[in-house]
């Protein structure tokens, strides 16, 4: 409360994806059925790698973290989203403006580590494959997710320190379903041009350098698979480096465009927004179960087990 009396701003006005009602309830029945079919499908991605043993590789182990901070970090803007359709006027505290950034960053870096962790796995598995067991273990696994925590943790945490330092004493709309720092550092009534700098390289830049990064490690090991002998063991781990580039694609546009540039209105911010925070990271982990079928067949043995379908 001390906070938020210092900046003369106890809550932030939301101005929605659309002031007509009839738009705001024909959004609301789509997000909805997509939340309610994605969020269980992400779910039981995650049931499905942890009881099967045939899925007990780095590979599925990875993925199986990945669904899990795909639906929490759709856990931080959709619901209140949801729930704003209904109320003529969103509002959202000062504090829990500053948790939605925090948790947007944390969990939105800790997922671009991630990726980063199974680009190495790949790497180990098509280059070191005598050495794939040792090297990626159960604990170097499980150091990667957690080191990919800790990162998004730092990453996070700077901005929210620095961003609470700013004083907000006026306007205090924000024309967006959700608070980030591309839309409240514009309402701040204070120079911020270092702050958004800092911005820019804490967030911009190293997303595009990440990205860049997987590109071309994925389009060595592509490189590298296409030279070596045809086979069926080949063609997988081809079409699984495929799978992960759409992944890192999906991902990181969006990002890119939202921080890879002036803090500035433009018009389709609305737009991407929407992929970038409800539909893409919920479609992640399903896009890689579409395109394997090891996956897929152990949904089938999950569901038969539990006598929610019947065998073939």
């Amino acid at each position: 409360m001390e906070r938020e009396n210092s900046t003369g701003v106890m809550e932030f006005v939301l101005l929605g994806l659309s002031q007509a009602r009839e738009i705001q309830l024909f959004l609301f029945v789509l997000f909805l059925i997509f939340y309610s079919v994605i969020l269980p499908a992400n779910i039981l991605i995650i049931f499905t790698i942890r009881e099967d043993p045939h899925l007990g590789s780095p590979m599925y182990f990875f993925l199986a973290n990945l669904a899990f901070l795909d639906i929490c970090y759709c856990s931080v803007t959709p619901p209140k989203m949801l729930v704003d359709f209904f109320f003529c006027r969103k509002t959202i505290s000062y504090g829990g403006c500053m948790a939605q950034i925090f948790f947007i960053h944390f969990l939105g870096a800790s997922e671009v580590f991630l990726l980063m962790g199974m680009a190495f796995d790949r790497y180990v598995a098509i280059c070191h494959p005598m050495r794939y067991a040792s090297m990626m273990s159960r604990e170097v696994c499980c150091a990667l997710v957690g080191a990919s925590w800790a990162v998004g943790f730092m990453h996070s945490i700077l901005q929210v320190v620095l961003i609470i330092q700013v004083p907000f004493c006026g306007p205090n709309k924000l024309d967006n379903f959700f608070c980030d720092i591309t839309q409240v550092i514009k309402l701040a009534c204070t120079d911020v041009y270092m702050l958004e700098l800092f911005m820019f390289f804490n967030s911009g830049l190293a997303i595009l350098m990440c990205f860049l990064l997987l590109l071309i490690s994925y389009g060595a090991l592509l490189v590298r698979l296409h030279a070596g002998d045809p086979s069926k063991g080949t063609s997988k781990a081809a079409s699984t480096c495929v799978t992960h580039v759409i992944i890192v694609f999906i991902m990181f546009s969006p990002a890119i465009y939202i921080y890879c540039r002036p803090f500035r209105s433009f018009p389709l911010d609305k737009v991407v927004y929407v992929f970038h925070t409800v539909v893409f990271p919920l479609m992640n982990p399903m896009i890689y179960t579409l395109r394997n079928k090891e996956i897929i067949s152990a949904m089938k043995r999950l569901l038969v087990r539990h006598g929610i379908c019947q065998r073939n």
